[in-house]
């Protein structure tokens, strides 16, 4: 599969573009790659679907800031783009009409271009988000997983199939916009006639009215119920980061486009490992005998218990770097690691022996402190965190 684009590439404007800029590079790239505009021509119809992808994502706020901070990954479960569906040319039309003053496609100075029937494509609604708060431990992140959740929403109707007509009945064509969907006012004004369209208030927009009345959902197309649905979450996931599942939100009314589902996710605290981006820290307490004398000591990581041997001579604040043994970057370009913190542990109280023992120690040359050994801990440490 090619690599998506970046948004902003796609319509040609900064990442700090207003959303009228956005609103008005979207539709330059929409004139120029309309299906009307260039009948047969694959590459224009693919284009036409990428500038509606774009800019789906980024007049949003809350997928605009997703997409700043993770880009793709962010916007899909499996790591695509937040368009998600596999949306017709007739669904980005219902969904960005309003864009060209009614009718998508009444962009005017193309001859027959502006009037096709798709120009005049009923209006489709399209069903509401949903979000949902998801748990994972650090195998899941570290692993990536699989989780079926149960979700409460709209879903069509199992008696009308989504229709809202009871069955055995149809559609009638509305009598006040003649089956277009649209009303069409003509005004006079001191710059001359203004003709002006807007959804139809009888039919709102589709067009058709039921002729007799699903029971079971009220002619609406759709019931409260629930549904269990898979989520793909990719490796790599943070606290706060929201994925798009498309098209697994709220039902639409009458056979439109389904909302998506929004997961978030949330990050178990793991009892000894302290996540740091894509490293992990751990803080391992050593005895002093064993941080002169050495020792081998096991610690845990996402898979297990390993055993790594602490040297000779260990001094307090000392960083073990053990390689790829934490997190990977949600992008899949590398793995960070696991930070092993040395603490040597100070006893607050000694039997008799033990304190003649460290105070005979404490007279030996070898227990002095290196008067020449300036580079304190926290300046140790500060070299770390910068």
């Amino acid at each position: 599969m090619a690599e998506k684009r970046d948004f902003y590439e796609i319509l040609g404007v900064s990442r700090n573009a207003t959303k009228e800029e956005l609103k008005k590079a979207y539709r330059q790239m929409a004139i120029k790659y309309h299906p009307d505009k260039n009948p047969g021509d694959k590459e224009a119809e693919e284009k036409f679907k990428e500038a509606a992808e774009a800019y789906e994502v980024l007049s949003d706020d809350n997928k605009r800031a997703r997409y700043d901070q993770f880009g793709h990954a962010g916007m899909s479960n499996s790591g695509g783009g937040g368009f998600g569906h596999d949306w017709t040319i007739d669904d980005i039309f219902s969904q960005f009409g309003d864009i060209f003053g009614g009718h998508f496609g009444s962009f005017g100075g193309f001859g027959g271009f502006g009037g096709s029937s798709r120009g005049r494509s009923h209006r489709t609604t399209r069903g509401t988000d949903l979000r949902v708060k998801v748990k994972l431990n650090l195998k899941e992140i570290a692993n990536g997983v699989e989780k079926k959740i149960k979700v409460n929403k709209y879903v069509p109707c199992q008696s009308c199939h989504g229709t809202g007509a009871a069955n055995g009945s149809g559609y009638s064509t509305c009598s006040t916009c003649r089956g277009t969907g649209y009303v069409t006012r003509v005004a006079n004004t001191i710059l001359g006639q203004m003709q002006t369209s807007s959804p139809c208030p009888t039919c709102n927009g589709e067009g058709k009215i039921i002729t007799n009345k699903c029971t079971a959902c009220n002619g609406e197309g759709v019931i409260r119920d629930s549904e269990v649905i898979t989520i793909k979450i990719p490796a790599g996931v943070a606290e706060g980061m929201q994925l798009n599942v498309s098209g697994k939100g709220n039902a639409a009314r009458r056979g439109g486009v389904p909302g998506d589902l929004l997961v978030v996710i949330e990050e178990e605290k793991h009892p000894e490992l302290i996540r740091d981006g894509n490293d992990l820290i751990y803080n391992l307490s050593i005895s002093i005998p064993d941080a002169i004398l050495g020792a081998p000591v096991e610690i845990p990581t996402i898979e297990g218990k390993v055993k790594i041997k602490i040297e000779h001579g260990t001094q307090p604040g000392k960083i073990l770097r053990l390689r790829g043994k934490g997190l990977p970057d949600i992008n899949g370009y590398s793995r960070g690691d696991l930070l092993v913190a040395v603490n040597v542990y100070i006893p607050k109280t000694l039997s008799k022996d033990e304190k003649a023992l460290m105070e005979k120690l404490s007279a030996s040359p070898s227990f002095k402190p290196d008067p020449y050994e300036k580079t304190s801990f926290f300046e140790k440490m500060r070299g770390y965190f910068e």
